[in-house]
């Protein structure tokens, strides 16, 4: 009978200096502390996203009138082409038809090179408005003392944290790729 007691005592003992260890150390160890933020919320209440908007939409109507401007040209030779048709000789309506299909794809172009020129061009403006968003975001979070700050609707291509506190918040994407064997490049993990 005694051991059985002994037994229990020693069980009793073991749990009490794990609750005992585990209740200092969650002392020791302050709560993480995480706050959020609507990104979008404070970017498109800026008076400089604004500005870039109505910018962008300049350049946008701009580049339109262009290629509306190629696009009706193309019209007029198309219908000269289509009101001669009958009286052009098959090599001439071969060489006609080559000129059309290299204007229609001319127009192509431009809307490709003028769309992806606005991407770049919305890319460059809106930059430094949110870099600007980023550094406030971490000077609040150092004010309050906050570990992370999370973004409250994220999209595709958005970040979902948007501060941490690398002295309490640890990447560990190396060891990660250690353990499955893989390499990865220390400037990757950047991106």
């Amino acid at each position: 009978m005694p051991r059985i007691s002994l037994t229990r005592a020693g069980c009793l003992v073991a749990g009490l200096l794990l609750c005992f260890t585990a209740t200092t150390f969650a002392q020791q160890v302050p709560a993480l502390r995480i706050g959020y933020t609507d990104h979008e919320i404070l970017i498109s209440n800026m008076p400089e996203y604004r500005q870039v908007q109505e910018d962008l939409q300049a350049e946008l109507q701009s580049s339109q009138a262009v290629i509306q401007s190629m696009y009706d040209d193309f019209n007029g030779k198309l219908e000269r082409y289509q009101k001669q048709q009958s009286l052009l000789s098959a090599e001439r309506q071969q060489e006609r038809e080559a000129e059309l299909a290299a204007a229609q794809q001319e127009i192509q172009d431009k809307m490709q090179q003028t769309e992806q020129e606005l991407a770049r061009r919305e890319a460059d403006l809106l930059s430094p408005i949110f870099a600007r968003v980023d550094e406030a975001i971490k000077k609040i979070a150092e004010e309050k003392n906050l570990d992370l700050v999370l973004r409250i609707q994220a999209g595709p291509a958005q970040p979902i944290i948007l501060y941490a506190n690398e002295e309490r918040i640890i990447d560990i994407t190396l060891e990660v790729a250690v353990e499955l064997g893989i390499d990865v490049n220390a400037a990757a993990q950047d991106t």
